[in-house]
Order: C-alpha cells, then sequence, then structure tokens
C-alpha cells in the first residue's frame, strides 16, 4: 500500500507538471503569436507611383473605382471628342476661308440654328457631365455606419498624428524614413515611414482628420482619398479599402520648408490581423474586450508643434541640398 500510494504521488505530481508546462507552452504560444507582426511589404506598382505613368494609379476603393470609371469611360472621351472637333473646325475656316479661297469676306452677322446648336450641345454635355458627378460627389460624403472605425489624422509641422479613439485613445507619430532607410526595407523613397497608419480592410473606417499648427491635407491617390486638415477643425469622412495592402500618399498642402518631407503610408490588414495589432499597441483595446466598457474616451489637447520650439528634434532645419534625397 505505501508503494502504491507513492507511485500515485509521483504520477499526481507527473501529471500536474505536464499540465504546467502544456500551458507555459500554450502562453509562450499565444505570447509569439501576438507579437509576430511585422510591417508588410509592399507591392511594386500597387499604391505606389510608378515610372512613367501619366494616368491615375489603380484604384483600392468603391469611391475610386467609380471616380476612374468616370474619368476613362466620360470624361476622357468627352474631351478627346471636344478637342478633336474644335481643332477639325479650326483647320477648316483657315482652309476655307482664307484670303485666297475666300476674297470677298461674308458680310452674315446672324445664323439662328447655328446660335442654338451651339448654346445646347454644351448644356447638353454638361448634364450628362453633371449626373455621375454628382452622384460621386455624394458617394464620397456618405455618413458612416455607427460601427465604423473610428481613426484620426493630426497633421503636425512636418509629421503626422494617428489616433485610435475607438481602441483605447493611443497615438501613433509618424515620420518620414531616410532615404538609405527605405531603400534597404524594400520602400519608395520619400513616402516610406517608420509608423504607417494601420487599418482594417473591408471595414468601414470614420477617417476625421485636424491640424495642430497650419493646413495639411491628408491625401492618398491609390484609394481616392484626399481631406484637409484644419487647425481647430474637425473633418471626416468614410473610407473602405477593399483588400490589404500598402498605400502611400503625401501632405497636398503648402505647409511650410519640409512640406515635400510629410509622407503616408497606409496599410490595411484582414480584419483579425489588425485586431491583433491593437491588442498590442500600449493601451490598445477592441470591442468585445475585457475592460473595453470603459468611460469614452475624451481626446487630449492636441500635441504642441515642435516647428515653435527653438532646436526641435522632430520638425528639424529647412531641408538643404545635403539632406534632400537623391533618388
Amino acid at each position: 500500500m505505501p508503494r502504491v500510494a507513492v507511485a500515485q504521488d509521483a504520477a499526481e505530481a507527473t501529471a500536474a507538471e505536464t499540465t504546467v508546462d502544456g500551458a507555459e507552452a500554450a502562453d509562450a504560444a499565444v505570447t509569439e503569436t501576438a507579437g509576430s507582426y511585422t510591417p508588410m511589404a509592399p507591392t511594386e506598382g500597387k499604391g505606389m507611383p510608378v515610372q512613367g505613368g501619366i494616368t491615375f494609379q489603380d484604384q483600392f476603393s468603391a469611391n475610386g473605382d467609380y471616380a476612374l470609371w468616370m474619368h476613362n469611360s466620360i470624361l476622357l472621351p468627352v474631351i478627346t471628342i471636344i478637342s478633336l472637333f474644335v481643332l477639325g473646325l479650326l483647320l477648316w475656316v483657315v482652309a476655307r476661308y482664307r484670303r485666297g479661297a475666300n476674297p470677298t469676306p461674308s458680310k452674315t452677322t446672324h445664323n439662328t440654328l447655328i446660335e442654338v446648336v451651339w448654346t445646347l450641345v454644351p448644356v447638353l454635355i454638361l448634364v450628362g457631365i453633371a449626373v455621375p458627378s454628382i452622384s460621386l460627389l455624394a458617394k464620397q460624403y456618405e455618413t458612416p455606419p455607427e460601427d465604423a472605425v473610428t481613426v484620426k489624422a493630426i497633421g503636425y509641422q512636418w509629421y503626422w498624428g494617428y489616433e485610435y479613439p475607438d481602441n483605447g485613445g493611443f497615438e501613433i507619430i509618424s515620420n518620414m524614413l531616410d532615404e538609405a532607410d527605405a531603400l534597404a526595407s524594400g520602400e519608395p523613397p520619400q513616402l516610406a515611414v517608420d509608423n504607417r497608419l494601420v487599418l482594417p480592410a473591408n471595414t468601414p473606417i470614420r477617417l476625421q482628420t485636424t491640424a495642430a499648427d497650419v493646413i495639411h491635407s491628408f491625401a492618398v491617390p491609390s484609394l481616392w482619398f484626399k481631406l484637409d486638415a484644419v487647425p481647430g477643425r474637425l473633418n471626416e469622412k468614410m473610407l473602405v479599402i477593399d483588400e490589404p495592402g500598402v498605400y502611400y500618399g503625401q501632405c497636398s498642402e503648402l505647409c511650410g520648408a519640409r512640406h515635400g518631407y510629410m509622407p503616408i503610408a497606409v496599410e490595411a490588414l484582414p480584419r483579425d490581423q489588425w485586431e491583433a495589432w491593437v491588442r498590442q499597441q500600449p493601451g490598445g483595446t477592441v470591442g468585445g474586450d475585457e475592460g473595453s466598457d470603459q468611460p469614452a474616451f475624451e481626446p487630449a489637447e492636441l500635441e504642441v508643434p515642435d516647428s515653435v520650439l527653438p532646436d526641435a528634434p522632430t520638425a528639424g532645419p529647412p531641408p538643404t541640398e545635403d539632406t534632400s534625397p537623391t533618388t
């Protein structure tokens, strides 16, 4: 009996030790999974300008697809037809009514048919263009649904801050990478940043913009998104990114000496991966997490812009030939 008891105790101890080891392994696996985020590698030609490009970038939002269709199927044909017609009419007038072929000029001063035609045709053309234009304008300012993810882009001289008020209120500061660092990471110079704006794909996003100092403009061409960031004002539009990827943009408002060094990099992740990324941020929460039913986040006052401080390390001196990228 004593031997049986000893053996039983040993078996229980072994089982308990195995359980503890299994729990530790599971915790380690969870920790490893949670910490497995690495910035997504960009796709060449996707969400960025291309060498020799003469038209719009490929679009990755519903509004962008509609706008690109409108440009290619309506505006461009109308512009081409009108330009060719006017050119042909001009050449015909030059040939038909030159002095050698028409020594006695006509004294006609009124033609009812021509005046009616050149009045009605432009009106009809403008109406045809106005219908899809108004539709596109309405689509761009649709009200985001209540469950949309709210993200605030704050413009500073000369960098961006991204705040997540629905997910704990943490803020990401984004500065342009040096040319060497950008090339080393396989990203386009003057567009790559150290911390991207990470958003969920296929999810309505309430993107708000404001500024701490001067007027900036948050613009990402491949998402057909552009919205001014005005000090003391909160602007917002809805954004839905069709698929995961990295999309680049820049500040589109002349905001000072380093205006050209204020890029935007948006990284769209599948919703589950984005939620995992949020949970890794200091204080980051996702709806349904324990403790997420906390009082509504109250945004802090805008950061004092570094540009007004002497010897500010973030703003830096105005660009020179030595600091400007070479490519």
